[in-house]
């Protein structure tokens, strides 16, 4: 590709300007909802520029300022969990989880501007490269549990990661943050104006990118994890005490018999998600904090959803949620819930296979 050339295949747009190679997706009608093909494009161009000597940043954007990405396309893998079979929809996942992979150990910095709504696959894509930008119009959340699955696409490594339980908070209810929390939970690094992101675009064409994105620092536009609550809903305190629990059933009595203005929408959100999915989802997170590095906790998301989508609550949250929008999933017996939830994390004999040299390969 040449310099300045562009190459459009419907999904995603790719471009070269001067040392940046610029990816941006193109869904607007489904918020950039991730399907397999777009995987397989972002990962080709990504092996693509790694060896080339005129590529030293890569962009990955929006075309549209409502989304970043959404996720993974549900539809389109419900319909593959319907019509082919749960090993055909792990596919997909396993493909997903491949491709963050690559891009968080990409040997060049990756820019993600993680403007507008990023959930899901979209923190998967966005959420673990070098350089993370978010804005005022970023909306970001790990909703997993309300379709029936548990937060993926490397959200649990970051989400275990957060300062306190609030990582077991967000994952849990999927409670969205703006740009300012999600970099104080660490999902992001820099909060921008919107309005800056075409000019620091076109300074990453011309300059390094720790340099590029470093010229648009502003007092209190970058923090870490462990700064403060940044705009987040529920004192940290408070939020490790109810949170700090055995179990979800304590959590939820918690929450009933607490005065906090946020434990009702907290306990609301735990009453729409499926039982199965806090189940799983509560255990991961405290194994996650035990694992030692995002491959690993990778490996773990891919059993667990692998596992997850042999059950029935992921068709049904999907098709409540998305399709029918009845917002009336019936879900799994909790009767069952125990033993379901066990078998998730039950070995499989097929993994990710994160080599470097099988990296983002599928």
């Amino acid at each position: 590709m040449t310099d300045g050339g562009a190459l459009e295949s419907g999904t995603l747009l790719a471009a070269r300007q001067g040392r940046l190679a610029r990816l941006t997706l193109n869904r607007p009608g489904v918020l950039n909802a991730l399907d397999r093909p777009t995987c397989r494009r972002i990962a080709a161009c990504l092996a693509a520029w790694r060896d080339d000597p005129a590529v030293g940043t890569v962009l990955i954007d929006s075309a549209s300022p409502r989304a970043f990405c959404a996720g993974g396309d549900l539809r389109a893998i419900r319909a593959i969990l319907v019509g082919d079979g749960p090993d055909a929809a792990a596919a997909f996942f396993r493909a997903c989880y491949r491709l963050v992979a690559l891009l968080a150990a990409y040997p060049k910095p990756v820019v993600s501007f993680m403007d507008g709504i990023t959930m899901g696959g979209g923190v998967g894509l966005g959420g673990h490269v070098r350089h993370r930008v978010v804005t005022e119009r970023t909306v970001l959340a790990m909703p997993e549990t309300a379709i029936g699955l548990t937060p993926d696409a490397g959200g649990s490594y970051i989400l275990s990661r957060a300062p306190g339980l609030s990582g077991l908070r967000l994952a849990l209810t999927g409670r969205r943050m703006g740009g300012e929390e999600a970099v104080a939970m660490g999902f992001a690094d820099r909060v921008l104006p919107a309005g800056c992101l075409p000019e620091l675009a076109r300074e990453l064409a011309r300059r390094p990118a720790g340099e590029g994105v470093a010229m648009f620092a502003s007092p209190g536009s970058s923090a870490g994890p462990a700064g403060a609550a940044g705009g987040a809903e529920g004192d940290p305190a408070a939020v490790d005490r109810l949170y700090d629990a055995p179990d979800v059933a304590t959590i939820r009595r918690r929450l009933a018999g607490s005065a906090a203005p946020w434990a009702a929408a907290d306990l609301a959100a735990l009453e729409r998600a499926s039982p199965l999915a806090l189940e799983v989802t509560f255990r991961a997170y405290f194994a996650a904090r035990r694992l030692p590095d995002l491959n690993s906790v990778l490996e773990q998301e891919y059993r667990l959803v692998a596992n997850l989508v042999r059950q029935p609550d992921f068709a049904e949250g999907v098709r409540a949620r998305i399709l029918d929008k009845d917002q009336a999933p019936g879900w799994l017996d909790p009767d069952r819930v125990p033993r379901a939830a066990a078998a998730c994390f039950a070995p499989r004999a097929e993994g990710l296979d994160l080599s470097p040299a099988r990296a983002g390969a599928d």
